[in-house]
C-alpha cells in the first residue's frame, strides 16, 4: 500500500470510527484528520464533496465490517435459531466490552442523517436492507420459505437494531437478551425440520 492510498484508508477508518461513537454533526475534519495523520491537504484530494463523501466510504466500511462480523457469527451454528442468537450474543458482548456501537450497528449515522442527506440516508438503507437479506439467507438454507425467510429477516433485523439502541440507551443490554430469547419463538413455527 502506497503512501496515498494509506492515507486515504486511514481517513475512512477513522471517520467510521468517530461517526459511529460520536454522530455525524459532532465530528469535524480536522478531528478526523487529526486521528487519521493524514495530511491536511489530502482530504479534498481523496473526498473533493467534503465530509459528506467521506462519510459515504465511511457508511460502506463499517456496513462491511458488521456484515463480516454477523456472517463470521451466524457460520458457528447450523441451526438458526442458535446462530442467531450466537449473533445477538456478540453484540452484547460488544457493548458490554466499552458501551459503544463501532463496528455494531449504524442506528446512530441512520437516525442522524436520515432528514438532511439522502446520500447517506440511501446507504443506511442499503446497509440495513444487507443485513436483513444475510439473516433471511441464514433462513433459507434451514427450509424456511424464501417470503416467509425475507419477512423474518426484516422483522429480526429490526428487532435487533431496536434492542441495541434500547440498550445504549439504558447502558444495558437486558433488552438484547431478550430479543435473543424470543428469537427461537418468531422462528419455531417456520421451521420445517
Amino acid at each position: 500500500m502506497n503512501i496515498r492510498t494509506d492515507s486515504r484508508e486511514k481517513m475512512i477508518k477513522a471517520a467510521s470510527r468517530l461517526f459511529q461513537m460520536q454522530g455525524y454533526h459532532a465530528t469535524g475534519l480536522n478531528e478526523i484528520l487529526k486521528k487519521s495523520d493524514a495530511p491536511k491537504g489530502s482530504l479534498y484530494y481523496y473526498f473533493p464533496k467534503g465530509k459528506e463523501e467521506l462519510a459515504l466510504a465511511a457508511i460502506g466500511l463499517a456496513s462491511d465490517i458488521i456484515q463480516s462480523k454477523i456472517r463470521a457469527s451466524l457460520s458457528v451454528y447450523a441451526d438458526p435459531i442458535l446462530a442467531i442468537q450466537n449473533v445477538i450474543r456478540d453484540m452484547e458482548k460488544a457493548i458490554k466490552k466499552d458501551g459503544k456501537l463501532e463496528n455494531v450497528s449504524l442506528s446512530l449515522l441512520s437516525l442522524e442523517t436520515y432528514l438532511s442527506s439522502e446520500t447517506l440516508r440511501e446507504a443506511c438503507r442499503k446497509s440495513f436492507i444487507e443485513l436483513e437479506k444475510i439473516y433471511a439467507e441464514k433462513l433459507r438454507e434451514s427450509g424456511i420459505f424464501p417470503q416467509s425467510a425475507q419477512n423474518l429477516g426484516m422483522v429480526i433485523q429490526a428487532m435487533i437494531e431496536g434492542a441495541i439502541t434500547i440498550s445504549i440507551t439504558k447502558k444495558d443490554t437486558t433488552t438484547l437478551a431478550a430479543v435473543a430469547e424470543q428469537i427461537a419463538v418468531i422462528i419455531k413455527p417456520y421451521k420445517t425440520t
